[in-house]
C-alpha cells in the first residue's frame, strides 16, 4: 500500500489498549469503532427487523386535484367589517394622530388651534354684517344663522375635499404601518370634530351676546342626534370618495369644484325667508333649494341651535342618504380595500 495514494484508506485499527477498554465497556467499544471509521455490526434483532420490512416505493408527487381550493377573504363583507372594528380598536393611534395634525398646523403659534376659531369668527361676522344689510334682516337673527351654517358647512366641505385625499395624503403610513385602512378615516373625522369643537366657541359667544336662550326649548336636544348623523355621513363620504379618488385622480379636482358650487346653492349665507320677503312670488321657487342634499344637513343641526322648528322631511332625507351612503361605503371597502395600498 502506497502511502501517497489518496484512494487508499489510511485508517488504522484500534490499538490493543483500546480493544481492552472496549472489552470492559461495550459503549466504549462502539465509540472506538465509530472513531476508527469502522462500520458497526448489526445485531441479530436489527438484522431480522430489516429483513421483515417491506420495500417502500418512492413517494408519488402530491397533486392538487383532490385538494380543497383556498379562497381569499380579502374581498368579503366579514373582512370589511373587521377592518372597521379593528380600526376603531386602534383609537389610541388615530386619536393622537388627529390631535397631532392640529398641533402641527399651528406649531410655534401663540394662540395655536384657536386661530381656527378666530378665522371662522371673522368670516362669519363679515358675511353676517354684509348679507343682513343687503337682505334687510335684523343682525341679531342673521348673524347666528350665518355662523352656525358656516360652522356646519366646514365639516361638510372637509368631508368631501379632504376625504377624497385621505388615502393619498397617508401614503407613507398605509405602506409602512400595519394598521386597518379605516384608521385614516377615523383620524380625519376626529380631526374635523376637533375643528368643530373649536368653532363651537363662537356659537357660545353669540348665545350670550344675543340671548339665544330665550328662543330655545327642549328641541335643542335634537342637535345631539343631528351631529351624530353629520359625522356618520362624513365617514362614508370620506370612504367612498377616498377610495375612488385614489384610483382615479381626476375625481379630486371635480369634487373641489362641486363643493364650491354646493356652497353657493346651499343657504349658508342666505335664507329662503329673506328671499321670499324680498321677491314677490318667490315662495314656490325657493322650494327648489331642497333638491340640494347639503341643505338638509344644515337644517337638522342649525334649526335646534337657533330655536327654529325642525321639519320631519329633513330628518327623513338625511336618514335615507345615510343608509344608502353606508351601504355603498361597505361595498367599496369589501371590493377595493385590499387594492388601495397599490393605488396610492
Amino acid at each position: 500500500m502506497h502511502p501517497d495514494d489518496p484512494s487508499r484508506s489510511t485508517e488504522l485499527p484500534p490499538s490493543d489498549d483500546e480493544q481492552a477498554d472496549a472489552a470492559g465497556h461495550p459503549d466504549a467499544a462502539e465509540s472506538a469503532r465509530a472513531d476508527a471509521g469502522l462500520e458497526q455490526p448489526m445485531s441479530a434483532e436489527q438484522t431480522a427487523t430489516v429483513a421483515d420490512e417491506p420495500s417502500t416505493p418512492p413517494s408519488a408527487p402530491v397533486t392538487t386535484a383532490g385538494a380543497a381550493s383556498i379562497v381569499s377573504d380579502s374581498q368579503t363583507f366579514g373582512r370589511a367589517m373587521r377592518d372597521f372594528t379593528g380600526g376603531f380598536a386602534q383609537r389610541e393611534l388615530w386619536l393622537s394622530l388627529g390631535w397631532q395634525d392640529i398641533k402641527q398646523r399651528y406649531r410655534r403659534s401663540v394662540l395655536g388651534p384657536f386661530w381656527i376659531t378666530i378665522a371662522t369668527g371673522l368670516q362669519a361676522t363679515a358675511m353676517g354684517l354684509l348679507y343682513s344689510t343687503l337682505l334687510n334682516q335684523p343682525l341679531g337673527d342673521y348673524l347666528p344663522y350665518v355662523t352656525v351654517g358656516l360652522i356646519v358647512w366646514q365639516v361638510i366641505a372637509a368631508s368631501i375635499q379632504e376625504g377624497s385625499e385621505v388615502f393619498i395624503a397617508n401614503e407613507g403610513l398605509i405602506k409602512q404601518l400595519p394598521s386597518a385602512l379605516s384608521v385614516h378615516i377615523y383620524r380625519l373625522v376626529w380631526r374635523q370634530f376637533l375643528f368643530f369643537a373649536h368653532n363651537a366657541v363662537i356659537y357660545a359667544l353669540l348665545f350670550f351676546a344675543f340671548a339665544l336662550w330665550h328662543k330655545l326649548d327642549w328641541s335643542v336636544l335634537l342637535v345631539i342626534p343631528a351631529l351624530a348623523l353629520l359625522f356618520l355621513n362624513a365617514m362614508w363620504v370620506s370612504i367612498v370618495f377616498g377610495i375612488f379618488a385614489t384610483r382615479y385622480r381626476d375625481i379630486g379636482p371635480i369634487l373641489s369644484s362641486t363643493t364650491l358650487m354646493l356652497f353657493v346653492l346651499t343657504p349658508v349665507m342666505w335664507t329662503t325667508k329673506a328671499l321670499e320677503s324680498q321677491i314677490d312670488g318667490a315662495s314656490s321657487r325657493t322650494r327648489l333649494v331642497e333638491i340640494v342634499p347639503t341643505f338638509h344637513y344644515l337644517e337638522i343641526v342649525r334649526a335646534p341651535l337657533l330655536g327654529d322648528p325642525s321639519a320631519l322631511r329633513h330628518w327623513v332625507i338625511v336618514g335615507v342618504i345615510t343608509v344608502i351612503g353606508w351601504a355603498v361605503a361597505v361595498l367599496a371597502m369589501k371590493q377595493f380595500r385590499s387594492r388601495v395600498p397599490y393605488w396610492v
